[in-house]
């Protein structure tokens, strides 16, 4: 099983730099997208079913804001949109397959950076998710969670980690959040399972050459449940092509979809 992850900052901008192409070449079993920000009737026919694949789609109802999508090759049992949290679902963040006993969500977290009222929110969804993996993996349920969760887990995560302390992203209590999930709820991050170098970042900001001189973070992530992070093999950050101010996280697991 072959699983790719990526904030496209907008499907459409992501189509014109290429990224479909390069998709159907990676040949992947699941692909994650999020911050697609586009509406269902803006989507083309590439965008709604490239070759080979199923497209489902959860759309902000603010226009041109968040979006999660998984293009598919195998049909899921079902597909979840919906939290039943009205503040969380109107802004489409979340999106959930399922074969057998196995879940595969995209999910792309707030980043809580723009104001106060924003930082609160996340926090409220960092209990939420807490509190749900909790219950999934109570119910027997294994999980791999693939996305961009607006936040760097440790100083080797980030390049300049010392001037970012206080800053969305990377606040304590945000990693505290994910040390917690890590440890006592037992999710595995599986990038860094397989790749404990430093330097290997998913994102870089627009200012200053950050690209250019890799001054970036990873806050893109695929955690798993034990088992299934166990049979992972295979990682790469994709740099060779520029979809997007994030890079495809791309992994591959022993273990099947079903």
């Amino acid at each position: 099983m072959k699983v790719i992850s990526l904030n496209v900052n907008g499907l459409r901008s992501a189509q014109k730099k290429g990224f479909f192409d390069w998709m159907l070449a990676e040949d992947a079993d699941v692909v994650c997208l999020q911050e697609i920000r586009i509406q269902e009737e803006q989507l083309s026919v590439l965008m709604k079913a490239p070759q080979g694949y199923s497209g489902y789609f959860h759309f902000a109802e603010k226009k041109g804001y968040s979006g999660v999508a998984i293009y598919v090759k195998e049909q899921p049992d079902q597909v979840r949109k919906k939290m039943d949290w009205e503040l969380w679902d109107a802004e489409g963040r979340f999106i959930q397959v399922d074969y057998g006993k196995l879940s595969i969500v995209s999910l792309y977290l707030p980043s809580g950076s723009s104001k106060e009222s924003r930082q609160s929110f996340k926090m409220q969804t960092l209990v939420y998710w807490m509190n749900w993996i909790e219950e999934q993996v109570t119910n027997g349920r294994e999980l791999l969670i693939c996305g961009d969760f607006n936040l760097a887990h440790q100083e080797i995560d980030l390049k300049n980690w010392k001037g970012n302390q206080k800053n969305p992203g990377f606040l304590p209590e945000e990693r505290a959040w994910l040390t917690q999930l890590l440890t006592e709820k037992k999710m595995v991050d599986v990038f860094r399972r397989l790749n404990p170098n430093p330097d290997q970042y998913t994102w870089w900001s627009n200012r200053g050459q950050a690209w250019a001189k890799n001054v970036g973070w990873r806050i893109d992530y695929q955690l798993a449940t034990p088992t299934l992070a166990q049979s992972a093999v295979d990682q790469a950050i994709y740099k060779d092509s520029r979809f997007s101010d994030h890079a495809p996280l791309i992994i591959e697991y022993q273990q099947p979809l079903s």
